[in-house]
């Protein structure tokens, strides 16, 4: 059982703050077929929504705060978002932004996990969220990547009532019954000055022509396409801006 539709406590949204809005419009344009479509009001901020055909699956916005990287954000939805704030907080976590109203689309806020892990609570109003996921195209997967996964599983049952399964020793964060996404530990291997963060893997129809696609636009294959024992075929992918994604097997997620 996977997430299809934006649920309490689940990713609902993602978007990318990137240095080059237009240059990004044009490679996930290539990369996955997306729409845009950029929010005309001044207010808006460049806020541009991007479209798998006409379903809303994620958003572009250009960088608002000097030294903010490039980078992908997830957003999990919330009934409350100052409640769920002051939720995050208590457990340990960090207020970056918010909570503040966008038009009369939502409510949302920046915040971050006891290690530093970036994420957004979106209370949805007229606006819910994705109106896909899992489908070739769309968000399927998310993983959070810690250095302390024990405090990172403490942190988040707390504060969204995840569960936590275990699938060939790779825990994996659940709803209800549901799995959306996962935990890999930033170990030895990798530089000390790798933080710990949330990476969106969206689904495809085919890994390798998807990874291709993302490289030959001019991207890097950070990870090329892998299998993973007893799980999807994946691949991890930096944009031309820097920005990280992951990709996996449509219905393979997991």
């Amino acid at each position: 059982m996977k997430i299809t539709e934006p649920t309490p406590g689940a990713p609902c949204w993602v978007e990318l703050g990137t240095s080059d809005v237009a240059a990004a419009k044009v490679y996930y344009h290539q990369v996955f077929g997306w729409r845009a479509e950029t929010d005309p009001r001044e207010e808006a901020g460049g806020y541009t929504m991007l479209h798998l055909g006409d379903a809303p699956v994620a958003a572009l916005t250009p960088l608002y705060a000097p030294g903010q990287p490039t980078a992908w954000t997830v957003s999990f939805a919330t009934r409350d978002a100052d409640a769920q704030a002051a939720a995050v907080t208590e457990a340990g976590g960090r207020l970056l932004m918010g909570p503040m109203d966008v038009f009369d689309l939502g409510r949302f806020a920046v915040m971050a996990d006891p290690e530093g892990a970036v994420f957004s609570l979106w209370q949805g109003r007229s606006f819910a969220g994705a109106a896909v996921f899992n489908a070739p195209g769309s968000l399927g997967w998310v993983e959070l990547a810690t250095r302390d996964e024990e405090a990172a599983k403490t942190f988040y049952t707390r504060v969204f009532g995840w569960t936590v399964g275990t699938h060939r020793d790779y825990p994996q964060w659940g709803l209800d019954g549901a799995d959306f996404g996962g935990m890999s530990a930033l170990d030895e291997f990798y530089p000390d000055d790798v933080r710990a963060h949330w990476l969106p893997y969206f689904a495809v129809a085919d890994v390798d022509s998807a990874a291709a696609r993302a490289a030959e636009s001019g991207g890097m294959l950070l990870v090329p396409p892998t299998d993973v024992p007893a799980g999807p075929r994946v691949a991890v992918i930096r944009d031309p801006q820097g920005g990280h994604f992951g990709i996996h097997g449509a219905g393979t997620e997991g």
